[in-house]
């Protein structure tokens, strides 16, 4: 290793490696023994399903970089070829420690609450009588045996399908076939038991039972399940001039993407699993057996049976905000002072009512939205067509390129067009990811604008499950910057100045790392300084490494990073004087905060963006000032709870690894629970 790959690797933390930690940390809630037991099936499943997008988007992209003959080292020292061995090594670690959850953990846990994954040697024969009616009925008619020879391609298998290999003998000799499982066929089946049980066996495993129906005249040797992950990025063109288009022919091709990551289970043969990885193309490394079913997030399913609510965490509703429930004009008691909503321990419904209300009050002249992740029946879409169908006008700002969600986001696009809203898309080459609603009203002192803008997508189902701040304000330098932000993404055109909010990709870097180095000089003065960050992501090199001057002037910083982090902590004489926290529990954090002392004048930010390259340079994002003195109380609050969490939080070591706070002399805090329990931002 040369020595600028030596400086990297000893003060930047590869992302992909980050990432795995945070995945471990949520392994760490399925291992953990105080959580209830339907919770931690559901963080085991979290598992898999993070583990499925982080292959087939972020190992997808190194595996393109090995193709393409790239060898150039990363901010974190690593070459491709090097950082994909690292990754699989660390993977291969992270799933046998998932499975051993499941199998010494899990599954006993589940038998002691009387509800049994049988096995096919363990059924029972009126069991085993149900099964073969349930197969005949539900799943032989949609099964569909290929042979796999040297006459016929390898069948084109489905991204993430459950499939069956097959070894056989016939007096032509060996022959392999396969047999995928239709991905619409329930994967959990519950069958008779015993009284007082539920027994379930999983679709796989009856398929087996019967494998050799589908091939008579030969004998089968060996059966394996096995599982394949594939290339999902869809490598939009950047000079593309159907935007569409591109996406809707980007989406077939995901379908076909190469095969990343095999899946197999523990006892696969070894002729079969040779001929699999010769025609997938896979290589052992990644290759990655199962000790248990393949994909456990069937677990989630189990996980929601009805019946079981003392294995989960005690019930929550969200509050209703006494701001805007006390009076029904939302648009009156926004004009008197700003609304602070911390979801999801503040219903969502009052952004819904709050559009809805626009839709149907006749002095409001227009509403713009932007959109990036929504649900599958989101009222705000329902308000927002009844407003049009009014003769409302109607803007909405669509990211038909959030991924995982381009087909969903088509399809409100078209519904929002038919009903005659003015639907744009993002040009290629940037994302849409800021979060604002405006409504233009006409009132006796003439054309008034109100604004909602937040951390968090406009989704009503993620808003329960998500941690995140939204700000409603009829201020009119935040409302102008809205509004100014819309043009100039309705017209393609450069972003001017501003009052108060900093844009992405014109200014957002720029603003933030001035906050930080504002807080150095500061600290070169003589004064206190101070810097605490709220991210779900740190990855941005410029903003890293200015991180580290403040550090080095002597700023005390605090940082609360979800999820990845490049950011080394602790480095003598660089990073001495920064410290960070991962907070993962029962809800996701998300919400984006930054808070600089300012001389003792503090300032507080509320942000779309995370600390990352993209976000900074291909995005729209918005970070925005609190100016309600009440307001910003309320939000350092929030950051001084999280930075007492002494359950929800782990500490990145320098080294990268993290490890609980030291709890000896302290309080049990769970920040997550005084926020539902208490309320403390309203006391």
């Amino acid at each position: 290793m040369g020595k600028k790959a030596d400086f990297l690797t000893k003060h930047f933390i590869n992302r992909e490696l980050s990432w795995l930690e945070f995945n471990q940390r949520v392994l760490e809630e399925a291992q953990e023994a105080g959580n209830p037991l339907f919770e931690r099936l559901k963080f085991a499943a979290i598992v898999s399903s993070n583990l499925d997008e982080f292959f087939m988007v972020r190992v997808a992209a190194i595996h393109d970089q090995i193709s393409a003959g790239i060898n150039s080292a990363d901010y974190s020292g690593l070459v491709p070829q090097n950082k994909l061995e690292l990754i699989q090594a660390r993977v291969h670690a992270l799933v046998e420690n998932q499975y051993n959850c499941y199998r010494y953990a899990l599954l006993p846990m589940l038998k002691k609450e009387k509800l049994v994954l049988v096995k096919p040697k363990d059924l029972t024969a009126k069991q085993k009588d149900y099964v073969k009616q349930y197969y005949e009925q539900n799943i032989f008619p949609l099964l569909t045996p290929l042979m796999v020879d040297e006459n016929r391609p390898f069948p084109l298998l489905h991204n993430k399908s459950i499939n069956i290999g097959v070894l056989m003998e016939s007096s032509q000799g060996l022959s392999y076939a396969t047999l995928e499982l239709p991905p619409l066929l329930d994967r959990l089946v519950e069958i008779p038991a015993e009284s007082g049980k539920r027994g379930f066996i999983l679709v796989e495993e009856i398929a087996n039972l019967y494998i050799k129906k589908l091939f008579k005249g030969y004998h089968i040797l060996s059966t394996g399940f096995y599982r394949i992950i594939r290339n999902a990025d869809l490598g939009l063109e950047e000079d593309a001039e159907d935007i569409l288009q591109t996406i809707q022919q980007s989406l077939k091709r995901r379908k076909s993407g190469s095969v990343i990551r095999l899946e197999v289970d523990h006892n696969f043969d070894p002729q079969m699993l040779a001929m699999l990885q010769s025609q997938l193309e896979v290589s052992l490394n990644s290759t990655y057996p199962a000790n248990g079913p393949l994909d456990l997030t069937f677990l989630m399913k189990m996980a929601n049976l009805p019946g079981y609510d003392h294995l989960l965490f005690e019930s929550f509703e969200p509050r209703a905000n006494p701001l805007l429930t006390e009076n029904p004009d939302v648009f009156g008691t926004i004009s008197r002072q700003d609304v602070l909503l911390h979801h999801p321990y503040d219903s969502f419904d009052a952004v819904t009512n709050f559009v809805c209300q626009a839709a149907s009050d006749p002095q409001v002249l227009a509403i713009k939205a932007t959109f990036y992740r929504l649900s599958s029946h989101s009222p705000l879409v329902e308000a927002l067509t009844k407003a049009a169908e009014g003769g409302k006008q109607v803007t909405v700002i669509i990211e038909i390129k959030a991924r995982f969600d381009e087909e969903n986001n088509i399809s409100w696009a078209g519904r929002l067009e038919k009903a005659g809203c003015n639907v744009i898309y993002a040009p290629m080459g940037i994302k849409v990811h800021c979060k604002m609603l405006l409504v233009v009203r006409r009132e006796e002192s003439g054309i008034k604008r109100y604004v909602h803008l937040s951390t968090g997508n406009y989704n009503e189902v993620t808003a329960r499950l998500y941690v995140d701040l939204g700000y409603l304000t009829a201020n009119p330098y935040l409302s102008a910057d809205a509004a100014a932000v819309f043009n100039m993404l309705t017209s393609y055109s450069e972003m001017g100045k501003t009052y108060k909010m900093a844009i992405s990709p014109h200014n957002l870097r720029k603003t933030i790392i001035s906050l930080i180095d504002q807080e150095r000089e500061n600290a070169l003065q003589g004064q206190s300084a101070r810097i605490v960050a709220k991210v779900n992501s740190l990855v941005d090199l410029q903003i890293i490494e200015a991180l580290y001057r403040a550090s080095q002037a002597g700023v005390s910083i605090d940082l609360i990073v979800r999820g990845m982090c490049a950011l080394r902590p602790g480095i003598k004489g660089v990073s001495d004087n920064i410290r960070v926290r991962s907070i993962v529990g029962r809800f996701l954090e998300h919400s984006r905060v930054l808070l600089v002392h300012n001389s003792g004048k503090e300032q507080i930010y509320i942000s779309s963006a995370d600390w990352m390259e993209r976000n900074m340079d291909r995005r729209v994002e918005i970070l925005f000032p609190i100016e309600s003195k009440d307001i910003r109380n309320k939000v350092k609050t929030i950051l001084e709870i999280y930075l007492q969490d002494t359950v929800n939080a782990r500490i990145l070591n320098s080294d990268g690894s993290y490890r609980p706070v030291d709890k000896r002399g302290k309080k049990s805090i769970d920040s997550q629970a005084i926020f539902a329990r208490n309320d403390p931002l309203r006391d």
